[in-house]
């Protein structure tokens, strides 16, 4: 398997529900480096997985949604605890959108599976992991 990984960040501030979560129930701000994995069995007729530059745009564009937001006031997440698991996965599912619409390009049709990791520290981190088709 083919593996093609592009990095960013973001930055949020967000509240927990729950006593499992301690201090964290109050605001706090987090940021989050983002590793996004584009995975296929077989090279393009061009020899890449997809155009990294327009992978890189589109994990841009959807964690510029994200990015400076109090995801406590965000209306799809009312209710929710944002966890890094589930940020993760709210990103899978708007990259593997994005693939589906065009957006990363022809090279992009190829794509298996995509999985996103986020990292909220230099010893914590969690993914999401879901297949294009």
């Amino acid at each position: 398997m083919y593996t093609v990984t592009v990095r960013d960040h973001f930055m949020i501030a967000h509240s927990f529900h729950g006593d499992t979560f301690g201090p964290a129930q109050r605001l706090h701000g987090a940021t989050y480096i983002v590793d996004l994995e584009l995975r296929r069995r077989d090279l393009d007729a061009d020899g890449i997985v997809v155009d990294i530059g327009r992978a890189a745009d589109v994990l841009r564009g959807i964690l510029a949604d994200l990015n400076y937001r109090n995801l406590d006031e965000v209306p799809e997440f009312r209710g929710r605890n944002t966890t890094t698991e589930f940020l993760a996965r709210v990103i899978v599912d708007r990259i593997v959108g994005a693939i589906r619409r065009g957006d990363l390009g022809a090279a992009a049709r190829g794509v298996e599976s995509v999985r996103v990791t986020l990292a909220e520290s230099h010893v914590a981190s969690a993914s999401y992991e879901a297949p294009v088709s």
